[in-house]
């Protein structure tokens, strides 16, 4: 019976055979960690993580960090910035780690969500495994009862969201006067997001001796200025160009019509299994991502969705769920573009891409991290083609097109270009019918017709755009609507008939009983769309390599 490996954490009792595999997979590799000048209790930490080697804003921040600079660090998302600036915070504090009593607050690290704000909090715990300092995380969302609760008993490490920290401050429960380091993470995201205004009441509240450590993935015009007034003579990092795409990941571009996106969606995901066992789906909207969530469960696919509308629990229950692939599918908002480690994500796909260039690029940089191979896909329709070109623009390169699939512009699916059914309308009241206006017939405004006509006001149209002086409106039929010249457009719903409008169906698009159904393709690629719907195998296996 082959004997199970066991992995032993550093200063504990080692066979020999252990202790050669142990100094030649751990010693070796983390020799480049304490030639950091990290201490031996935090490299310690990092080897039981399965740390080997310090990644390039690692390497280029945590010298100068320690050395009480300033820094001004530009990075991609998921390249280790965490770490970069929290092991020389930990080693600073630790001289006081062993001082009794309640301990003011020393650290300050701001971040724009909930998400990056919970994940930070909890690497602090991993890095400082071995040193006895208390941390904690406040944000939003939820009651603030435990948050005060663990502040009254003293913190070393705060990391927060700028308005439930705000909201502290103000009643009291957060001193920042004692205050010796203070990060800003995700600057960038933090000014998207609109916290510009939280940001600088906060700053505001620090005391003038203290150590900054600026980091952010980009670095437009509104975040350098920002980083002059923040920081003192600040060491300057950056490890890759400002807004490029990891290398690792491969990008893709699906033309497609928006109201048939969910059909390609659905068939990439029902054929796949293997190939996405697990895909971050981003939406421009709170609503869009409920909707793709919606379709996708209705096929039998796993899937949830988190956003701002979320409830604290809830978003933490989806991330849950999609960690530990309970959950195929998480469609979010970009609330989710940064700051969610997903380990091992392969697949990330652009439902909608994003109208911020830059937005892409932290999207994207979901998948492909730590090294590891990831595939990016964007759903285009015609009117999202300029912000395509605005991406390109920015990363310096052009995305390949997939010019082969089964729902290219113009495939016509039965249902997809089909409104969703219209609310149905009250029943009309009962009681004292309405009295007649004695001044003849009523406008849509319920005065009387000659009424709006005072001061010498043309009277509007039915869109609300005033008629010219001296033009009258055309008269109303016997049904109570105005006739039109012939050629004349409607001006869409019509009031006075229940609400029915030009097909007289009561809101509702009649159905052509001649429509194609699902898998019909209408146009140059219906006999494609055919036979690689019968045949999974078609242009999907090519894509996937099959």
């Amino acid at each position: 019976m082959p004997r199970p490996k066991i992995r032993v954490a550093l200063g504990g009792r080692k066979s020999p055979k252990s202790q050669t595999e142990r100094t030649r997979r751990t010693f070796v590799p983390l020799k480049a960690f304490l030639d950091l000048g990290l201490a031996a209790p935090l490299v310690d930490a990092l080897a039981r993580e399965g740390y080997e080697t310090p990644t390039p804003i690692q390497a280029q921040a945590i010298p100068p960090a320690l050395q009480g600079r300033d820094l001004l660090g530009t990075a991609q998302t998921g390249t280790g910035k965490t770490a970069a600036f929290t092991l020389p915070i930990l080693q600073h504090l630790m001289p006081i780690a062993d001082h009794p009593g309640k301990r003011p607050i020393r650290v300050l690290i701001l971040t724009p969500t909930r998400e990056l704000a919970l994940q930070i909090d909890e690497s602090i715990g991993t890095y400082g495994a071995n040193v006895a300092l208390s941390h904690t995380v406040i944000f939003g969302g939820v009651g603030q009862k435990p948050q005060t609760d663990t502040l009254r008993r003293g913190v070393d490490l705060l990391t927060a969201t700028p308005g439930r920290l705000l909201d502290l401050m103000n009643q009291g429960f957060v001193d920042l006067r004692h205050l010796t380091h203070f990060v800003l993470d995700e600057a960038d995201r933090m000014l998207d997001m609109g916290f510009i205004h939280d940001v600088k009441k906060v700053i505001a509240k620090l005391p003038a001796k203290r150590q900054t450590l600026f980091f952010s993935a980009t670095m437009p015009k509104e975040v350098v200025t920002l980083s002059d007034q923040l920081l003192n003579n600040p060491v300057r990092i950056s490890v890759s160009p400002v807004s490029t795409t990891a290398e690792t990941v491969q990008q893709k571009v699906f033309l497609v019509d928006q109201k048939t996106k969910r059909h390609l969606l659905r068939d990439l995901l029902e054929h796949s299994a293997v190939e996405i066992p697990s895909v971050l789906v981003f939406t421009r909207t709170k609503h869009g991502a409920d909707r793709v969530v919606k379709d996708l469960v209705r096929a039998g696919i796993t899937a949830q969705a988190i956003h701002g509308n979320k409830s604290q629990n809830a978003r933490q229950n989806a991330l849950s769920n999609f960690k530990s692939r309970e959950t195929r599918v998480l469609v979010a908002t970009d609330i989710a573009a940064r700051g969610i480690d997903i380990d091992e994500l392969t697949h990330v796909i652009n439902y909608e891409i994003p109208n911020i260039p830059e937005t892409y690029v932290h999207r994207i940089g979901r998948t492909g991290r730590a090294g590891h191979s990831g595939v990016a896909w964007s759903f285009v329709d015609a009117e999202e083609r300029a912000y395509l070109k605005d991406i390109q623009r920015l990363i310096k390169m052009d995305i390949p097109v997939e010019k082969e699939h089964a729902f290219l512009p113009g495939t016509k699916i039965e249902g997809a270009s089909d409104p969703e059914p219209e609310r149905e309308r009250p029943a009309p009241r009962t009681g004292s019918p309405r009295r007649k206006s004695p001044a003849g017939p009523r406008t849509n405004s319920g005065r009387p017709s000659g009424d709006r006509n005072r001061g010498g006001q043309s009277p509007r149209s039915a869109d609300g755009e005033r008629a010219p002086q001296g033009e009258s409106r055309p008269p109303r039929t016997p049904d109570g609507q105005r006739s039109r010249p012939s050629g004349q457009p409607g001006s869409g719903r019509r009031r006075g008939s229940g609400g029915a409008n030009a097909t007289g169906n009561s809101g509702r698009r009649a159905k052509n009983p001649n429509r194609p159904s699902l898998g019909d393709r209408s146009g140059g690629n219906s006999t494609k769309g055919n036979t690689e719907k019968e045949n999974p195998k078609g242009w999907l296996g090519r894509l996937f390599g099959g």
